[in-house]
């Protein structure tokens, strides 16, 4: 049986170092964050931007099923034992984070070499580092930190491993249309190397 891995070394050890980069660039804000926001705002542009310090148990717009299940059932158990809602929560978080981590680097290590193919290598490092960067605060903390606002619209408070996920979504989305064929979708999950 073939190997699916078309990956170079080289792309493979600039995917770990540049993922692990992103990761330690993400908690650094973090730890920043908590140190200097947490009892105050400071308001970089007033009424536009600002930076608020915020400890999430959910994941964005509270979207978690656990949360959406307890708003639905409203069952007395989490309502009278907190701590095993968040419990289920967090476990629920780092599995899936787990499973979708695993499956992006697999997909990366299915990827072929080539210049056509390397916004896909740093699409997955993005993605990777931000659910890393989340996971790592939720198994610390049992909770994410987030600290960018933006005032003006009343944007949900996000950070920089936010960004991160949101910002390979959004390529990939643009790439996926207007960039790679259904031919190259077809060379990352041919069997053969």
């Amino acid at each position: 049986m073939k190997s699916r891995i078309k990956n170079s070394k080289k792309n493979t050890i600039f995917f770990g170092l540049f993922t692990i980069f992103l990761i330690l660039l993400d908690q650094a804000t973090k730890y920043l964050a908590k140190a200097v926001f947490m009892k105050e705002p400071f308001v970089l542009i007033p009424g536009v931007f600002e930076f608020r310090y915020l400890e999430n148990q959910s994941a964005a717009f509270s979207m978690d099923p656990i949360t959406i299940f307890q708003r639905i059932f409203k069952l007395s158990y989490f309502t009278e034992h907190p701590e095993s809602f968040l419990a289920w929560k967090m476990g629920f978080f780092y599995i899936f984070t787990i499973i979708i981590t695993g499956l992006i680097i697999y997909l990366f290590l299915c990827i072929p070499t080539g210049k056509r193919y390397r916004a896909l290598n740093v699409i997955a490092a993005l993605f990777v580092a931000g659910a890393i960067g989340n996971l790592i605060d939720r198994m610390v903390n049992h909770y994410v930190i987030d600290f960018l606002y933006f005032s003006l619209i009343q944007f949900p408070i996000f950070n920089v491993a936010d960004i991160y996920v949101t910002v390979a979504a959004v390529f990939f989305v643009i790439m996926g249309v207007f960039y790679y064929k259904e031919e190259d979708f077809a060379r990352i999950f041919a069997k053969e190397v």
